[in-house]
Parts: structure tokens; sequence; C-alpha cells
């Protein structure tokens, strides 16, 4: 294994290592939720919150296979997340970083205007948002892996002009999508289900890895 996955692996979800500002970053997240859920239940709009909950699901699922990869080629992970956090759940993943996708579907929803058809350079307006979110957070990724926060392994996930691309299409951009397909079901019921597979998805693919394959990541 890398020096970089056995750092990672070390103190993998050892509540041990909580910090305290985890309570204040929890408190903003309930407080987020709970006011959408308050205008979703006097508007009957839960739109802003499925989109919430649609790309913490999407980001949950990429991790996943993330620690399948690393836990099947006993190597690396596409990425890891080996410096100090309040609590790393994944090799990828911390809470730091959980808190934050919980409420950029939100951010993202409430970046969109209420008028269907608008156009930003040509583009959807939410296909424009969904490519500019995308790329900040690729920006983003790219400091954070110069820094030694999240660290690349393979050749192919790397800062180059073909590893930024797969970077932003199956590391970003597809979450954003998911919101978007999300939003373009005009059902409830049928937006439910869809949220609900993806996290089944994970769910299901945890369960197989920590317990049926006995892998730990």
């Amino acid at each position: 294994m890398t020096d970089a996955t056995v750092k990672a692996l070390n103190g993998l979800r050892d509540v041990t290592m909580l910090k305290w500002y985890v309570i204040p970053l929890l408190s903003i997240a309930f407080y987020i939720y709970v006011i959408e859920i308050k205008k979703a239940r006097e508007s009957g709009n839960w739109e802003a919150v499925f989109a919430g909950i649609t790309l913490f699901g999407m980001d949950f699922f990429n991790e996943t296979w993330n620690g399948w990869v690393m836990a099947l080629t006993r190597h690396s992970a596409f990425w890891t997340a080996p410096g100090e956090t309040a609590l790393r759940t994944m090799v990828g993943w911390n809470i730091e970083i959980m808190f934050m996708f919980a409420i950029s579907g939100i951010i993202y929803y409430h970046t969109l205007s209420k008028e269907q058809n608008l156009k930003i350079l040509g583009l959807p307006e939410k296909w424009f948002w969904a490519v500019g979110y995308a790329v900040f957070c690729v920006f983003v990724e790219c400091v954070l892996n110069y820094g030694g926060h999240l660290v690349w392994e393979y050749p192919w996930w790397h800062r180059s002009f073909a590893g930024i691309w797969l970077i932003f299409l199956f590391g970003y951009f597809h979450f954003y999508a998911a919101i978007i397909f999300m939003l373009w079901l005009k059902t409830t019921r049928k937006r439910i289900i869809f949220i609900s597979s993806i996290y089944s998805l994970a769910v299901a693919m945890n369960i197989i890895g920590l317990g049926i394959m006995g892998l730990v990541y």
C-alpha cells in the first residue's frame, strides 16, 4: 500500500479523533435543512431538500467505489485523504467533506432562477451552473492535492489534461447531472425512488464490502 493509503487507514472511523468544531458544523447543516424543510412544508416544494440529499448520495456512492478500488487493489484508491481530520469515514472521505457536500446540492439549487428556459452563454441554466460548480470543485481539489491534503496515485487521475477531464466528469459533474435528472422527474414519488436508489446502491456496496467480502476501506 502507498504511504498515503496507510495514513488514511490509520484511525479510520475512530471516534476518538472527533474534535469539538464538528458540533457547530453539525448545527449549521441542521439549521440549513430545517429551514429548507420548513419552507417545503409551507410551499409543498421539496426540490431544494431533494437536491441536497441527491448530491450527498452521489458523493456517498463516489466514495464507496473509491474505497472498493483501494480494497481490491490493496495499493491505493483513486484519491485518499490522509491529512488531519475530526473523523475519517473512508479512505478518501472525512467528516469535513461530508458536511460540505451535505449542503452543496442546496447551494446549487438556489443558484438557479425560476425561469425554465433561461440560457447562459448558450447553455441551459441548469447545465451552465452544473459545469461551473464542477469546474470550481476540480479547482479546489487541485489546490488540496497540491497541498498534500488529497493524494492522487494513478497517472490517469492527476493534474494532467486527461486527468482533469476524468476528475471533472466522474468526480463532480455527475453530482449536478443527477440533480438535474431528479428535477426533470415530475412527481415526488419518482424523485424519492430515484434518490432512494442512489443510497440503496451505496449502502449495498458497503454491506457487501464490509460484511460479505470482509473488505476494509
